[in-house]
């Protein structure tokens, strides 16, 4: 190893280690703020001097944070089923027919899937509004579930790496699309959809704007609005209390990323290899 490769290296290990420090830090910082005693983030060590569990207990007897967790839970599993579902559909349509218009309708797809989704908001309330489904969680799940086909293209690219051959053997043998989709796409695509499910839990578990528009009274909210609602208030002060339900948030998406991360790997990496 020369000189020059040995002072890239040092770089690149050095660049990396400041990149997890502060990458990490707050994360540890919020972590060891809900275990601190008073109602304050600020401290002067990272480490509290003291440890309690209060602030896990406040959540749930002065807060409804168990109901703002159930129906966050009920959003995200709705929204991560369908939307996993139709991005499928879509991937799998452009992947494997021909039809007129095809090309221009992806194209239109990828553009419209560039804007920001703010753009869409106000147009969205007030469809909502005309179909009696504002402050419902079904509005929230149509809303999150009918976005996730703008990621199609992801889909296409794995699905244009099945082998042809083997849906044009199932045509020959009498197989149906629904058959093939079913029977052996879906079969052969588990790091894709583990990617798809999980992008999609962790949207629509974590969301809060749009959540913040639509739902309005207390027993529809869910866990990213009511912790702001926690804090938002004049005299609110509950910031370690704040710290425990992020903490009980990141808890599940951390779980399912550790448990679920070599399908992950396989799902970013195997549509690529096409080009």
């Amino acid at each position: 190893m020369n000189q020059k490769t040995t002072v890239w290296l040092s770089v690149s290990y050095i660049l990396l280690i400041l990149i997890v420090v502060f990458s990490v830090y707050p994360a540890i910082w919020v972590v060891m703020s809900s275990f601190r005693t008073g109602d304050s983030l600020y401290s002067d060590s990272l480490l509290p001097t003291t440890f309690t569990l209060e602030h896990y207990k406040t959540l749930f007897t002065k807060y409804q944070f168990d109901l703002w967790y159930m129906n966050t839970l009920k959003i995200a599993v709705s929204s991560m089923i369908l939307g996993t579902i139709l991005t499928l559909l879509t991937g799998y349509a452009f992947s494997m027919f021909r039809f007129y218009g095809r090309k221009s309708l992806m194209n239109t797809l990828l553009v419209l899937g560039l804007f920001p989704g703010f753009m869409s908001m106000i147009a969205i309330f007030i469809l909502l509004n005309q179909m009696n489904l504002l402050n419902t969680h079904t509005a929230v799940v149509i809303t999150y579930a009918s976005g996730a086909p703008m990621g199609f293209l992801f889909c296409k690219s794995f699905f244009d790496t099945i082998p042809k051959s083997l849906t044009e053997a199932a045509h020959i043998d009498g197989a149906g699309h629904n058959t093939i989709f079913f029977r052996i796409v879906m079969p052969l695509s588990t790091p894709l959809i583990v990617l798809l499910a999980l992008g999609s839990f962790a949207g629509a578990f974590t969301d809060f704007i749009f959540a913040k528009l639509v739902l309005k009274t207390p027993e529809k909210k869910t866990l990213a609005v009511g912790l702001f609602d926690m804090i938002n208030g004049q005299q609110a002060t509950s910031f370690t209390t704040f710290a425990a339900g992020s903490v009980l948030i990141a808890l599940p998406i951390t779980v399912l990323f550790i448990l679920l991360q070599r399908f992950l790997v396989e799902g970013m990496t195997v549509g690529a290899e096409k080009g």
